[in-house]
Protein backbone atom coordinates (compact mmCIF):
# COMPACT_ATOMS: atom_id res chain seq x y z
CA UNK A 1 0.00 0.00 0.00
CA UNK A 2 2.87 2.38 0.98
CA UNK A 3 4.22 1.55 -2.77
CA UNK A 4 0.74 2.34 -4.26
CA UNK A 5 0.98 5.48 -2.41
CA UNK A 6 4.55 6.38 -3.81
CA UNK A 7 3.33 5.70 -7.25
CA UNK A 8 0.78 7.55 -6.99
CA UNK A 9 1.67 11.07 -5.44
CA UNK A 10 4.95 10.66 -8.15
CA UNK A 11 2.50 10.72 -10.85
CA UNK A 12 0.37 13.70 -9.35
CA UNK A 13 3.11 15.92 -8.72
CA UNK A 14 4.39 14.95 -12.51
CA UNK A 15 1.11 15.53 -13.72
CA UNK A 16 1.17 19.29 -11.54
CA UNK A 17 4.62 19.96 -13.16
CA UNK A 18 3.11 19.58 -16.59
CA UNK A 19 0.72 21.69 -16.33
CA UNK A 20 3.08 24.76 -14.85
CA UNK A 21 4.86 24.14 -17.60
CA UNK A 22 2.01 24.16 -20.21
CA UNK A 23 1.31 27.97 -18.39
CA UNK A 24 4.61 28.98 -18.24
CA UNK A 25 4.71 28.10 -22.27
CA UNK A 26 1.76 30.19 -22.66
CA UNK A 27 2.70 32.47 -20.87
CA UNK A 28 6.28 33.68 -22.38
CA UNK A 29 4.48 33.34 -25.52
CA UNK A 30 1.83 36.02 -25.10
CA UNK A 31 4.31 37.74 -23.69
CA UNK A 32 6.49 37.90 -26.86
CA UNK A 33 3.56 38.26 -28.60
CA UNK A 34 3.82 41.95 -27.49
CA UNK A 35 6.42 43.20 -30.15
CA UNK A 36 3.59 42.32 -32.79
CA UNK A 37 1.16 44.16 -30.70
CA UNK A 38 -0.08 47.38 -31.93
CA UNK A 39 0.20 49.18 -28.61
CA UNK A 40 4.18 48.20 -29.00
CA UNK A 41 4.26 49.01 -32.51
CA UNK A 42 2.43 52.44 -31.67
CA UNK A 43 5.16 53.37 -29.48
CA UNK A 44 7.60 54.14 -32.64
CA UNK A 45 5.00 55.65 -34.86
CA UNK A 46 6.26 58.93 -34.51
CA UNK A 47 10.24 57.86 -35.32
CA UNK A 48 8.75 55.94 -38.30
CA UNK A 49 6.97 58.54 -39.71
CA UNK A 50 9.66 60.48 -38.97
CA UNK A 51 12.43 58.72 -41.00
CA UNK A 52 9.91 57.84 -43.72
CA UNK A 53 8.04 61.80 -43.95
CA UNK A 54 4.70 60.56 -43.79
CA UNK A 55 1.55 61.50 -42.08
CA UNK A 56 -1.13 60.10 -39.86
CA UNK A 57 -3.31 58.83 -42.35
CA UNK A 58 -1.13 57.33 -44.55
CA UNK A 59 0.97 55.36 -41.57
CA UNK A 60 -2.53 54.20 -40.87
CA UNK A 61 -3.48 52.90 -44.39
CA UNK A 62 0.29 50.93 -45.06
CA UNK A 63 -0.97 49.91 -41.24
CA UNK A 64 -4.08 48.56 -41.99
CA UNK A 65 -3.58 47.15 -45.07
CA UNK A 66 -0.53 44.85 -44.17
CA UNK A 67 -2.45 43.82 -40.99
CA UNK A 68 -5.36 42.55 -43.68
CA UNK A 69 -3.05 40.72 -45.65
CA UNK A 70 -1.43 39.34 -42.29
CA UNK A 71 -4.85 38.51 -41.18
CA UNK A 72 -5.73 36.44 -44.41
CA UNK A 73 -2.84 33.91 -43.82
CA UNK A 74 -3.75 33.62 -40.41
CA UNK A 75 -6.84 31.41 -41.79
CA UNK A 76 -4.67 29.34 -43.67
CA UNK A 77 -1.19 28.47 -41.53
CA UNK A 78 -3.16 28.88 -38.49
CA UNK A 79 -5.20 25.72 -38.82
CA UNK A 80 -2.29 23.52 -39.43
CA UNK A 81 -1.80 23.58 -35.21
CA UNK A 82 -4.61 21.19 -35.53
CA UNK A 83 -2.48 18.83 -37.65
CA UNK A 84 1.46 19.72 -36.41
CA UNK A 85 2.78 18.83 -33.19
CA UNK A 86 3.02 22.16 -30.79
CA UNK A 87 6.89 21.86 -30.34
CA UNK A 88 7.57 21.98 -34.17
CA UNK A 89 4.66 24.77 -34.50
CA UNK A 90 6.84 26.80 -31.70
CA UNK A 91 9.87 26.93 -33.30
CA UNK A 92 8.60 27.85 -36.51
CA UNK A 93 6.85 30.77 -35.29
CA UNK A 94 9.47 31.41 -33.06
CA UNK A 95 11.95 32.03 -36.62
CA UNK A 96 9.40 34.28 -38.45
CA UNK A 97 8.88 36.40 -35.00
CA UNK A 98 12.83 36.57 -35.16
CA UNK A 99 13.09 37.48 -38.76
CA UNK A 100 10.54 39.58 -38.67
CA UNK A 101 11.63 41.75 -36.13
CA UNK A 102 15.44 42.34 -37.96
CA UNK A 103 13.68 43.22 -40.73
CA UNK A 104 11.15 45.65 -38.79
CA UNK A 105 14.84 47.35 -37.99
CA UNK A 106 15.61 47.50 -41.75
CA UNK A 107 12.69 49.94 -43.05
CA UNK A 108 13.75 52.42 -45.52
CA UNK A 109 10.82 52.78 -47.43
CA UNK A 110 7.25 53.21 -47.61
CA UNK A 111 7.63 49.48 -49.24
CA UNK A 112 9.58 48.00 -46.17
CA UNK A 113 7.29 49.49 -43.89
CA UNK A 114 4.52 47.52 -45.76
CA UNK A 115 6.40 44.21 -45.43
CA UNK A 116 7.55 44.78 -41.91
CA UNK A 117 4.58 45.78 -40.58
CA UNK A 118 2.97 42.62 -42.51
CA UNK A 119 5.85 40.52 -41.01
CA UNK A 120 5.06 41.43 -37.34
CA UNK A 121 1.22 41.23 -37.24
CA UNK A 122 1.46 37.56 -39.04
CA UNK A 123 4.16 36.43 -36.82
CA UNK A 124 3.39 37.99 -33.49
CA UNK A 125 0.07 39.28 -32.48
CA UNK A 126 -1.19 36.81 -34.91
CA UNK A 127 0.67 33.45 -34.56
CA UNK A 128 2.47 33.76 -31.31
CA UNK A 129 -1.23 34.00 -29.12
CA UNK A 130 -2.44 32.01 -31.45
CA UNK A 131 -0.06 29.29 -30.54
CA UNK A 132 -0.23 29.83 -26.85
CA UNK A 133 -4.03 30.36 -26.22
CA UNK A 134 -4.90 27.35 -28.46
CA UNK A 135 -2.59 25.05 -26.49
CA UNK A 136 -3.72 26.15 -23.14
CA UNK A 137 -7.37 26.04 -24.37
CA UNK A 138 -7.03 22.33 -26.02
CA UNK A 139 -5.28 21.05 -23.11
CA UNK A 140 -6.95 22.16 -20.00
CA UNK A 141 -10.36 21.18 -19.57
CA UNK A 142 -11.86 21.39 -16.07
CA UNK A 143 -9.54 24.56 -14.90
CA UNK A 144 -9.37 26.88 -18.70
CA UNK A 145 -10.54 29.79 -17.10
CA UNK A 146 -7.45 29.89 -14.56
CA UNK A 147 -5.11 28.69 -17.11
CA UNK A 148 -6.20 31.09 -19.51
CA UNK A 149 -5.72 34.09 -16.70
CA UNK A 150 -2.32 32.90 -16.22
CA UNK A 151 -0.93 32.99 -19.80
CA UNK A 152 -2.49 35.98 -20.10
CA UNK A 153 -0.67 37.77 -17.63
CA UNK A 154 2.50 37.24 -20.13
CA UNK A 155 0.69 40.26 -22.08
CA UNK A 156 -0.58 42.05 -18.91
CA UNK A 157 3.50 41.71 -18.38
CA UNK A 158 4.48 43.30 -21.02
CA UNK A 159 2.10 46.48 -21.82
CA UNK A 160 3.16 47.22 -18.05
CA UNK A 161 6.46 47.13 -18.49
CA UNK A 162 7.68 47.74 -21.87
CA UNK A 163 5.82 50.64 -23.14
CA UNK A 164 8.21 52.77 -20.09
CA UNK A 165 10.85 50.64 -21.38
CA UNK A 166 11.23 51.70 -25.11
CA UNK A 167 10.18 55.58 -24.65
CA UNK A 168 13.19 55.66 -22.38
CA UNK A 169 15.38 53.78 -24.50
CA UNK A 170 14.25 55.59 -27.87
CA UNK A 171 16.16 58.51 -25.75
CA UNK A 172 19.60 56.15 -26.04
CA UNK A 173 19.79 54.66 -29.36
CA UNK A 174 17.88 54.32 -32.89
CA UNK A 175 14.94 52.77 -33.03
CA UNK A 176 16.07 50.10 -36.13
CA UNK A 177 18.82 48.86 -32.83
CA UNK A 178 15.81 48.20 -30.53
CA UNK A 179 14.55 45.96 -32.98
CA UNK A 180 17.55 44.25 -33.67
CA UNK A 181 17.91 42.98 -30.08
CA UNK A 182 14.30 41.83 -30.22
CA UNK A 183 15.18 39.90 -33.00
CA UNK A 184 18.16 38.15 -31.17
CA UNK A 185 16.44 37.93 -27.93
CA UNK A 186 13.46 35.84 -29.76
CA UNK A 187 16.00 33.30 -31.52
CA UNK A 188 17.75 32.81 -28.21
CA UNK A 189 14.87 32.63 -25.45
CA UNK A 190 12.07 30.98 -27.51
CA UNK A 191 13.67 27.91 -28.92
CA UNK A 192 14.76 26.80 -25.42
CA UNK A 193 12.04 27.72 -23.43
CA UNK A 194 9.47 25.81 -26.04
CA UNK A 195 11.40 22.66 -26.29
CA UNK A 196 11.64 22.22 -22.03
CA UNK A 197 8.24 23.29 -21.41
CA UNK A 198 6.15 21.63 -24.46
CA UNK A 199 8.39 18.80 -26.06
CA UNK A 200 6.05 15.81 -25.01
CA UNK A 201 2.73 17.79 -25.57
CA UNK A 202 0.27 15.94 -28.10
CA UNK A 203 -2.86 16.88 -29.97
CA UNK A 204 -4.48 14.61 -28.17
CA UNK A 205 -2.63 15.37 -24.26
CA UNK A 206 -5.20 16.99 -22.07
CA UNK A 207 -5.09 18.24 -18.20
CA UNK A 208 -7.09 14.94 -17.33
CA UNK A 209 -7.23 12.60 -19.48
CA UNK A 210 -10.24 10.75 -18.78
CA UNK A 211 -12.43 13.72 -18.02
CA UNK A 212 -11.22 15.40 -21.27
CA UNK A 213 -12.69 12.27 -23.13
CA UNK A 214 -15.49 12.29 -21.69
CA UNK A 215 -16.26 16.04 -22.30
CA UNK A 216 -15.51 16.00 -26.10
CA UNK A 217 -17.54 12.75 -26.19
CA UNK A 218 -20.93 14.64 -24.35
CA UNK A 219 -20.48 17.88 -26.66
CA UNK A 220 -20.71 18.29 -30.57
CA UNK A 221 -17.31 19.15 -31.69
CA UNK A 222 -17.64 21.94 -34.18
CA UNK A 223 -15.74 22.09 -37.57
CA UNK A 224 -14.92 25.43 -39.12
CA UNK A 225 -17.43 25.11 -42.20
CA UNK A 226 -20.16 24.25 -39.65
CA UNK A 227 -19.20 27.09 -37.34
CA UNK A 228 -19.56 29.51 -40.18
CA UNK A 229 -23.16 28.70 -40.66
CA UNK A 230 -24.26 29.16 -36.84
CA UNK A 231 -25.64 32.61 -36.51
CA UNK A 232 -24.13 32.93 -33.12
CA UNK A 233 -21.07 33.22 -34.02
CA UNK A 234 -21.19 36.56 -35.66
CA UNK A 235 -22.87 37.90 -32.57
CA UNK A 236 -20.45 36.69 -30.42
CA UNK A 237 -17.61 37.96 -33.06
CA UNK A 238 -18.96 41.43 -33.42
CA UNK A 239 -18.88 41.67 -29.24
CA UNK A 240 -14.89 40.36 -29.40
CA UNK A 241 -13.77 42.54 -31.93
CA UNK A 242 -15.01 45.66 -30.64
CA UNK A 243 -11.80 45.77 -28.26
CA UNK A 244 -9.09 44.72 -30.89
CA UNK A 245 -10.30 47.89 -33.21
CA UNK A 246 -11.26 50.68 -30.64
CA UNK A 247 -8.08 49.89 -28.92
CA UNK A 248 -5.77 49.66 -31.78
CA UNK A 249 -6.43 53.15 -32.70
CA UNK A 250 -5.99 54.52 -29.89
CA UNK A 251 -2.63 52.61 -29.15
CA UNK A 252 -1.46 53.69 -33.03
CA UNK A 253 -2.14 56.86 -32.66
CA UNK A 254 -1.45 57.39 -29.20
CA UNK A 255 0.46 60.57 -30.03
CA UNK A 256 -2.27 61.85 -31.95
CA UNK A 257 -4.60 61.84 -28.58
CA UNK A 258 -1.81 63.51 -26.51
CA UNK A 259 -1.28 65.93 -28.38
CA UNK A 260 -5.59 66.87 -28.89
CA UNK A 261 -5.57 66.13 -25.01
CA UNK A 262 -2.65 68.28 -24.56
CA UNK A 263 -1.20 65.75 -21.93
CA UNK A 264 2.59 65.30 -21.09
CA UNK A 265 4.74 63.17 -23.54
CA UNK A 266 4.92 60.44 -20.85
CA UNK A 267 1.19 60.20 -20.34
CA UNK A 268 0.15 57.58 -22.37
CA UNK A 269 3.45 55.52 -21.66
CA UNK A 270 3.08 56.19 -17.81
CA UNK A 271 -0.84 55.36 -17.97
CA UNK A 272 -0.43 52.12 -19.61
CA UNK A 273 0.78 50.78 -16.25
CA UNK A 274 -3.21 51.29 -15.10
CA UNK A 275 -3.86 49.39 -18.19
CA UNK A 276 -1.73 46.78 -17.57
CA UNK A 277 -2.81 46.38 -13.36
CA UNK A 278 -6.37 46.53 -14.45
CA UNK A 279 -5.87 43.54 -16.84
CA UNK A 280 -4.35 42.13 -14.41
CA UNK A 281 -6.67 42.22 -12.15
CA UNK A 282 -9.27 41.35 -14.79
CA UNK A 283 -7.15 38.04 -15.17
CA UNK A 284 -7.21 37.18 -11.44
CA UNK A 285 -10.56 37.05 -11.22
CA UNK A 286 -12.12 36.25 -14.21
CA UNK A 287 -10.56 33.23 -14.96
CA UNK A 288 -11.71 31.76 -11.63
CA UNK A 289 -15.37 33.31 -12.90
CA UNK A 290 -15.28 31.42 -15.72
CA UNK A 291 -14.39 28.17 -14.52
CA UNK A 292 -17.55 28.34 -11.85
CA UNK A 293 -19.96 30.21 -14.18
CA UNK A 294 -18.88 29.49 -17.66
CA UNK A 295 -17.83 32.03 -20.32
CA UNK A 296 -20.95 32.39 -21.73
CA UNK A 297 -22.49 34.39 -18.68
CA UNK A 298 -19.78 36.90 -18.05
CA UNK A 299 -19.70 37.62 -22.06
CA UNK A 300 -22.47 40.11 -22.04
CA UNK A 301 -20.02 42.52 -19.40
CA UNK A 302 -16.86 42.29 -21.31
CA UNK A 303 -17.13 45.77 -23.05
CA UNK A 304 -19.43 47.70 -20.72
CA UNK A 305 -15.80 49.46 -19.31
CA UNK A 306 -14.59 49.98 -22.98
CA UNK A 307 -17.94 51.74 -23.16
CA UNK A 308 -17.40 53.42 -20.29
CA UNK A 309 -14.17 54.87 -21.52
CA UNK A 310 -15.20 56.09 -24.33
CA UNK A 311 -17.27 58.74 -22.44
CA UNK A 312 -14.23 59.64 -20.35
CA UNK A 313 -12.47 60.73 -23.76
CA UNK A 314 -15.35 62.74 -24.31
CA UNK A 315 -15.97 64.51 -21.60
CA UNK A 316 -12.46 64.96 -19.57
CA UNK A 317 -9.55 66.52 -20.28
CA UNK A 318 -6.92 66.50 -17.49
CA UNK A 319 -4.59 64.17 -17.83
CA UNK A 320 -4.98 61.76 -15.02
CA UNK A 321 -8.29 61.46 -16.96
CA UNK A 322 -5.97 59.06 -19.11
CA UNK A 323 -5.28 56.91 -16.26
CA UNK A 324 -8.91 55.91 -16.00
CA UNK A 325 -9.52 55.64 -19.78
CA UNK A 326 -6.59 53.18 -20.47
CA UNK A 327 -7.38 51.63 -17.02
CA UNK A 328 -10.97 50.94 -18.35
CA UNK A 329 -10.09 49.57 -21.65
CA UNK A 330 -7.63 47.20 -19.50
CA UNK A 331 -10.69 45.83 -17.80
CA UNK A 332 -12.05 44.90 -20.97
CA UNK A 333 -8.74 43.56 -22.23
CA UNK A 334 -8.38 41.17 -19.59
CA UNK A 335 -12.08 39.92 -20.14
CA UNK A 336 -11.50 39.79 -23.74
CA UNK A 337 -8.19 37.70 -23.96
CA UNK A 338 -9.75 35.25 -21.65
CA UNK A 339 -13.62 34.99 -23.28
CA UNK A 340 -11.67 35.32 -26.45
CA UNK A 341 -10.25 32.21 -26.32
CA UNK A 342 -12.37 29.86 -23.54
CA UNK A 343 -16.17 30.97 -25.29
CA UNK A 344 -15.18 28.94 -28.42
CA UNK A 345 -13.98 26.24 -26.44
CA UNK A 346 -17.24 26.04 -24.70
CA UNK A 347 -19.58 25.90 -27.52
CA UNK A 348 -17.85 24.32 -30.22
CA UNK A 349 -15.68 21.92 -28.15
CA UNK A 350 -11.93 21.58 -28.31
CA UNK A 351 -10.92 18.67 -31.39
CA UNK A 352 -11.38 21.32 -34.46
CA UNK A 353 -10.49 24.35 -31.49
CA UNK A 354 -6.90 25.40 -33.81
CA UNK A 355 -8.67 25.74 -37.08
CA UNK A 356 -11.86 27.95 -35.39
CA UNK A 357 -9.17 30.06 -33.40
CA UNK A 358 -7.19 30.69 -36.33
CA UNK A 359 -10.67 31.74 -37.80
CA UNK A 360 -11.54 33.69 -34.78
CA UNK A 361 -7.63 35.20 -34.43
CA UNK A 362 -7.75 36.33 -38.27
CA UNK A 363 -10.99 38.33 -37.40
CA UNK A 364 -9.31 39.58 -34.88
CA UNK A 365 -6.28 40.88 -36.51
CA UNK A 366 -8.21 42.15 -39.50
CA UNK A 367 -10.29 44.67 -36.73
CA UNK A 368 -7.20 46.07 -35.86
CA UNK A 369 -6.56 47.01 -39.44
CA UNK A 370 -10.08 48.25 -39.51
CA UNK A 371 -9.31 50.60 -37.02
CA UNK A 372 -6.27 51.97 -37.28
CA UNK A 373 -7.68 52.81 -41.16
CA UNK A 374 -10.95 53.84 -39.61
CA UNK A 375 -8.83 56.42 -37.28
CA UNK A 376 -6.45 57.00 -39.26
CA UNK A 377 -9.06 58.73 -42.50
CA UNK A 378 -11.07 59.95 -39.45
CA UNK A 379 -7.97 61.95 -37.90
CA UNK A 380 -6.70 63.29 -42.00
CA UNK A 381 -10.76 64.29 -42.39
CA UNK A 382 -10.38 66.81 -39.27
CA UNK A 383 -12.31 64.52 -36.85
CA UNK A 384 -11.08 65.46 -32.88
CA UNK A 385 -10.78 62.22 -30.77
CA UNK A 386 -14.38 63.12 -29.30
CA UNK A 387 -15.97 63.01 -32.20
CA UNK A 388 -14.04 59.51 -32.82
CA UNK A 389 -15.14 58.14 -29.71
CA UNK A 390 -18.86 58.95 -30.14
CA UNK A 391 -18.87 56.68 -33.22
CA UNK A 392 -16.50 53.72 -31.11
CA UNK A 393 -19.75 54.23 -28.16
CA UNK A 394 -22.53 53.69 -30.98
CA UNK A 395 -20.16 50.63 -32.36
CA UNK A 396 -20.25 49.12 -28.84
CA UNK A 397 -23.82 49.63 -27.82
CA UNK A 398 -25.27 47.94 -30.80
CA UNK A 399 -23.33 45.21 -30.03
CA UNK A 400 -24.03 44.79 -26.68
CA UNK A 401 -27.95 45.07 -27.77
CA UNK A 402 -27.11 42.27 -30.31
CA UNK A 403 -25.49 39.89 -27.76
CA UNK A 404 -28.41 40.63 -24.81
CA UNK A 405 -31.15 39.17 -27.53
CA UNK A 406 -29.31 36.12 -27.76
CA UNK A 407 -27.29 35.80 -25.03
CA UNK A 408 -29.68 32.20 -23.42
CA UNK A 409 -29.01 30.34 -26.77
CA UNK A 410 -25.45 30.79 -26.26
CA UNK A 411 -25.28 26.99 -25.04
CA UNK A 412 -22.96 23.84 -26.20
CA UNK A 413 -24.87 21.01 -28.54
CA UNK A 414 -25.28 17.66 -26.52
CA UNK A 415 -25.11 14.97 -27.93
Amino acid sequence: FQAEDGIRDCLLSRGLGDVYKRQIFGFIFTFFSSFGQSFFIGLFNSSIRETLSISHGQFGTIYASATLCSSLLVIWIGKKIDDVNVLKFAIFVTILLSFSSFFFSKISSVVFLFVAIFLMRFSGQGMMSHTASTTISRYFTKSRGRALSMIWFGLSSAEFILPVLIVYSLTLMAWQNIWIIISISVLIILPLASYFLVKDVKLDTRETDQDAKFKEEKIKQWKRIEVLGDYRFYIISLNMLAMPWIATGVFVYQSFIVNSKGWGEYTIAQSFMSYSICSVITLLISGYLIDKLTSRKLLIYMNIPLLLATFVIMYFDASQSAFLFLGLIGISNGLANLLGSSTWAEIYGVKYIGSIKALTTSLMVFATAFGTALFGILIDAGYSIEKIAIISAVSISCSIVLLFTVRKKLNPVYL
